[in-house]
């Protein structure tokens, strides 16, 4: 197994997510900027991560490739490094509410806090039954429906999110379109 298998995968993109987050916060200081430019790095990578996990079966039956196989083999670790990169998000707009709350909690309403708190809920279950024991324990077929509900669910979260950013939209159609393409 190369360094870039199963879990080590997670470990080492986990390991890049934080130094990158801990580096914006060295680099420009504890301050709303900083925090808020950790915000918009992680919700980045979020996405970056999110994307391949979303379309990997589909690009492994669409062109079946060592790449596309590769991810097909470890969609579990990538998805779990989108957990991870999401729960920075959380803790980063944490920090935002809780040392530089205005107007950031000005800004909130209930249906942000509602679909966005929907959003990280999916992703802690998601996470929570990425293993073999999870999918003993519920069997294949509602796991597979769990998780099939999750990443449409988180799609379409993301898509909303995403609105006012025509080319991150237009990404995550082209995805949706491949993947019911591929069914």
């Amino acid at each position: 197994m190369n360094g870039w298998e199963g879990p080590a995968i997670t470990g080492r993109l986990g390991a890049v997510l934080v130094s990158s987050a801990a580096g914006v916060l060295v680099v420009v200081g504890w301050n709303e900027t900083a925090v808020r430019g950790v915000v918009r790095l992680t919700a980045f990578t979020s996405l970056a991560l999110f994307l391949p996990v979303f379309v990997a079966s589909a690009l492994a039956r669409r062109w079946p490739r060592p790449g596309t196989r590769w991810l097909l083999r470890n969609r579990r670790w990538v998805g779990l490094s989108f957990a991870a990169s999401h729960g920075l998000h959380l803790l980063a707009l944490l920090a935002l509410g809780v040392w530089f709350p205005h107007p950031f909690l000005d800004d909130l309403n209930a249906v942000t806090l509602v679909v966005g708190g929907g959003g990280f809920v999916a992703i802690a279950l998601l996470a929570a039954t990425s293993n073999d024991a999870a999918v003993r324990r519920l069997g294949v077929a509602r796991w597979r429906r769990l998780h099939r509900a999750g990443v449409y669910g988180l799609w379409a979260i993301l898509t909303i999110t995403l609105v006012g950013r025509p080319v991150f939209v237009g990404v995550l159609l082209a995805a949706l379109t491949l993947r019911l393409a591929t069914r």
